[in-house]
């Protein structure tokens, strides 16, 4: 099974710039890797795959940039053939972006490099400001949805999932079916190991690893010294999906300095755990316009923080689940500086507004039920913004046309 972002990567193996494919662990960035190899090798003559988690490539790479050509034995200025180098993880390199920058400007149309990187935080640290104009990010997240009824062998399913979404009165024979494997998408998440997991307890356990390892990885390779307060900010944000950040509240909470709880913040944002939004205003007054709103980038992640894999029904916090989701499918859709929230001084809200050109777009108001919706307290947001329609989707709806499965 391919990801959807397979192609996009597969048409940039023609451009010179290296490509880089970054995202959290476990989101399948070595799988994809492999695939592109496997496709890329099948007409290219020297294609190559190399992990840098082998120690023995990794002290070559580290001694010259150069040494590569010995580890793949081919000298590039004897063949007439491009080489193409699929290189998985390769921010452990002791100097990533002298390694990239080396290749990159020596034999620039000699050598492509196709490499992933566990999270955009190392990236960002090691592939310094040299590499402009020399790579091309591609972020990797978990599944989205029809990912995941593709995943779970329902690829029947996901071609229905996609015509609901085009045509929002169309309601097939299947609903039940999908809808019951959305309500496990939003308890459970993306992950594909997860997802390809029959047994919810087996899910949860999953999820917890994950949880109890790989975020651990994160926290030992990003050298943060109070591992505690690091997973307590972290449950924090689980519980306040959907909430303004206030940075002074969980500093004063957690016993720690503001600059603390921003470098945790950035840290969690670059290993691809959590989003922030900001709020959307043209300069009112009455509006405001410093703290953000945090989700999650997988929901089942944040789901095994608060050790609560419930179903929704059950649930207090459904209308933070769903809009978790919401800011997931937008994410999807539009450039998360796009993304924004409405709030006023005086406790006036809308959950998104999306800019689609300039002071031009829409608002979504995210309800478990949309009997909850009260269209007129939005008045304030319609006369200031006209050329912003306000729309409200729901977990449940009378209406096919307002069901958030269909965003």
């Amino acid at each position: 099974m391919k990801r959807k972002l397979f192609e996009d990567l597969k048409n940039h193996l023609r451009n010179k710039e290296h490509t880089i494919l970054t995202g959290a662990r476990q989101t399948g960035k070595t799988t994809l890797l492999k695939q592109l190899f496997e496709h890329n090798k099948k007409t290219e003559k020297y294609s190559f795959y190399l992990s840098f988690e082998d120690m023995s490539i990794l002290e070559k790479i580290n001694t010259h940039p150069e040494r590569i050509f010995n580890i793949i034995n081919i000298d590039p200025e004897n063949i007439s053939g491009r080489i193409y180098i699929f290189a998985d993880e390769v921010q452990y390199a002791a100097n990533p972006s002298n390694f990239l920058k080396l290749l990159y400007d020596k034999y620039e149309n000699k050598i492509k490099i196709i490499a992933t990187g566990s999270s955009a935080f190392y990236v960002d640290k090691k592939f310094k400001d040299s590499l402009a104009g020399r790579k091309k990010l591609f972020e990797l997240f978990t599944l989205e949805f029809d990912e995941f009824l593709e995943f779970k062998g329902y690829s029947e399913l996901k071609d229905i999932w996609v015509e609901m979404k085009g045509n929002k009165k169309y309601i097939p024979v299947q609903i039940e079916t999908i809808k019951k494997l959305f309500e496990e998408f939003l308890i459970f998440g993306g992950y594909p190991k997860v997802t390809l997991t029959e047994s919810n307890d087996e899910k949860a356990s999953l999820l917890s690893e994950l949880v109890n390892t790989y975020i651990k990885r994160d926290i030992y390779e990003s050298k943060i010294s109070n591992e505690i307060k690091f997973y307590n900010l972290l449950r924090i944000l689980a519980g306040s999906t959907g909430g303004l950040l206030n940075i002074n509240e969980l500093a004063n909470t957690l016993k720690i300095s503001n600059g603390t709880i921003e470098n945790y913040l950035y840290i969690l944002q670059k290993c691809f755990h959590i989003s922030l939004i900001y709020p959307f205003s043209r300069n009112i007054r009455s509006e405001i316009s410093k703290m953000p709103k945090i989700y999650f980038n997988d929901i089942g992640l944040r789901n095994s923080l608060l050790h609560n894999f419930q179903l929704l029904p059950h649930r207090q916090d459904k209308g933070n689940i769903i809009e978790n989701y919401a800011f997931t499918r937008f994410r999807q859709k539009y450039n998360i500086l796009d993304i924004n929230f409405w709030r006023t001084t005086s406790g006036n809200e809308i959950d998104f507004v999306i800019s689609e050109m300039y002071d031009q777009g829409f608002a979504a108001e995210i309800k478990y039920n949309y009997s909850q919706y009260r269209k007129n307290k939005f008045n304030l947001f319609r006369k200031n913004y006209p050329n912003y329609n306000i729309y409200c989707f729901a977990f449940e709806s009378q209406n096919p046309e307002f069901e958030i499965i269909r965003i």
